[in-house]
């Protein structure tokens, strides 16, 4: 999977479940730009292994700081 273009999110709530925090930003991504993100990078410590979150793919990443959610969608399905 590859993003060209994303937007990077900052939750750093630690009571607040990982997958909630994903679907929050998504959320705010769909509002924002009209359109349902499909993937987000987040930082390895965050995430040992891909998952799925709905219908966004969710992978560890060394680029993307702790705390940092990156969204957009998959440069394949632009």
């Amino acid at each position: 999977m590859m993003m060209n273009v994303g937007m990077l999110w900052l939750d750093d709530d630690k009571k607040r479940p990982f997958d909630e925090k994903v679907v929050r930003a998504a959320e705010y991504y769909q509002t924002k730009y009209g359109r349902s993100p499909n993937i987000c990078f987040v930082n390895k410590k965050m995430l040992k292994e891909e998952k799925s979150v709905g219908k966004i793919t969710v992978s560890p990443v060394r680029s993307v700081l702790p705390h940092h959610f990156w969204l957009g969608v998959d440069a394949a399905q632009h």
